[in-house]
């Protein structure tokens, strides 16, 4: 029987709430919001760590980053750890990416003058990059605007509103914008692919900031009812993290050419109706890729998979961008429709996580899943058969310390590396936020006020705490890397667990 194909799609900083949630009512997404009508959602689902490039290291590697262990953007991936790309040419595909994966390379199988150890955006190796778009250099799509008589400036000033407004548009148009550019340059390779099967990894790179589009997506949203972000609580906004976290990552860092933008209600509910431009804008190009599976005769032939590697704080409690202990950073969507469109509408609430892709990917192709997978297929779920032993929490992680260290006056600075970290651990009701190096706990109680309030010191929570930190190392234990420990060797040969 003729293998099918796959279309794997990762938007960046893409939250569920777009979807299902709060967000969904003001949100322009009458694509992806057709697909779900055609596939099977998954709408509690979470990236297992943040931010880009160690997301995207679990998606591909199906690991929990305690066990990766690329846990910063720059951190390399180890090469022996079998990934996405190299798992699927066992299936005779071509694992094609256009876009990028934020995979450094591992510096112990290359030479220390190698071009692949200056940028942390290499791709992951075993993918074959169509065409070079990745974030800070996109030579390929900054030569197309060249060549269509734009002034291109420099990265710094690439993403600077234009006009006198905080919502004007891009200096480019609509047309010629990087996310229409990666979806011309995938159409152009899969449309002289009729005949065989193709493997396709499209990521988008928006709606992650600079926080501005192109007309008239900078405006498309402006008239809808955007729902406030969630306030910060005075206590929490004393927690060491958040203090940190805002430091780090303030309103002006996710806008070009605004140095001295106030953090003031107006403001952020701005930058919030153009982050919803930003994702209309991709709802449009995931339209033009199903469109042409519908009129190439291939959609019934194709495995459709969208995601999102995290989501975006957008001024929730505070913050922005991805690195915090929040829902609105770690939730995120999950489609997947099956050739033949078995499962069509169907909804999932059971918990999945992020290192569930690669495993359901494996599972379509017909292959074994590796020993050093954490993740497990979804398919049981999708036929309705969710196994006895199917998780009832979800597990996170970040590593906020940065190389080199961080300037003194912020916590991290005060601490090892190796200390910079936390965990969370999310059950139906609560979540526990653990820190490394001394730093207190949050916990959360999503039946009380939930992120708006920390019980981790209330008496009445203090066996529940107790209860959830022996989870958390009951999870770690559980979950340490079996790639070689599922293995025994014997008078026979290996014998897999």
């Amino acid at each position: 029987m003729k293998r099918k194909n796959i279309l794997f799609i990762v938007m960046d900083q893409f939250r569920a709430d777009l979807l299902f949630g709060d967000l969904a009512q003001a949100a322009e997404l009458p694509h992806i919001n057709a697909l779900m009508q055609d596939a099977t959602s998954f709408r509690n689902h979470w990236s297992v760590v943040n931010p880009c490039g160690p997301s995207r290291a679990s998606l591909l590697t199906g690991q929990y980053a305690m066990n990766h262990r690329s846990v910063r953007n720059g951190t390399p991936l180890d090469q022996m750890i079998p990934t996405v790309p190299v798992e699927m040419r066992k299936a005779g595909y071509n694992p094609m990416l256009f876009g990028y994966t934020d995979t450094p390379g591992d510096p112990r199988m290359l030479p220390a003058d190698d071009l692949a150890l200056r940028c942390y955006e290499a791709p992951m190796v075993g993918f074959d990059e169509k065409v070079e778009m990745r974030f800070e250099e996109s030579l390929p799509w900054r030569k197309f605007l060249a060549t269509h008589g734009y002034d291109v400036p420099t990265f710094n000033k690439f993403f600077v509103p234009q006009g006198p407004d905080l919502d004007g548009p891009t200096f480019y148009a609509k047309e010629h914008s990087d996310t229409a550019f990666l979806t011309d340059e995938c159409l152009k390779t899969i449309g002289t692919m009729k005949d065989e099967p193709w493997f396709a990894h499209l990521t988008y790179i928006r709606p992650h900031p600079p926080f501005v589009a192109p007309a008239p997506y900078n405006r498309l949203c402006k008239g809808n009812d955007i729902p406030d972000p969630c306030p910060l609580d005075p206590e929490i906004a004393q927690h060491p993290l958040m203090i940190e976290a805002n430091a780090r990552a303030p309103i002006t860092r996710f806008i070009q050419g605004w140095p001295d933008l106030a953090d003031t209600p107006e403001n952020v509910r701005t930058i919030r109706q153009v982050y919803l431009g930003m994702a209309a804008e991709v709802d449009t190009h995931v339209g033009r890729m199903i469109d042409f599976l519908k009129e190439s005769g291939q959609y019934d032939d194709t495995l459709i998979v969208l995601c999102s590697d995290h989501g975006e704080m957008l001024g929730d409690h505070g913050g922005w961008g991805k690195s915090t202990v929040f829902d609105a950073a770690f939730r995120v969507p999950l489609i997947i429709r099956v050739p033949g469109g078995e499962f069509a509408g169907q909804v999932i609430d059971a918990p999945t996580e992020t290192i569930d892709v690669f495993p359901t990917l494996l599972e379509f192709a017909g292959l074994e899943t590796p020993t050093s997978v954490d993740g497990r297929s979804l398919y049981p779920l999708m036929r309705g058969q969710e196994p006895e032993d199917w998780r009832d929490y979800t597990w996170s992680e970040l590593d906020f310390g940065e190389i080199p260290a961080l300037p003194p006056g912020l916590p991290s600075s005060t601490l090892a590396l190796e200390q910079c970290n936390l965990s969370i651990l999310r059950e139906k009701h609560l979540t526990l936020v653990h820190f490394n190096g001394g730093i207190p706990p949050m916990l959360f109680d999503h039946r009380d006020r939930g992120e708006a309030k920390n019980l981790a010191n209330d008496p009445a929570y203090a066996g529940e705490m107790l209860r959830l930190t022996r989870r958390m190392l009951d999870h770690r234990m559980t979950h340490a890397d079996s790639t070689l420990s599922s293995y025994a060797i014997t008078a026979n040969g290996p014998v897999r667990a």
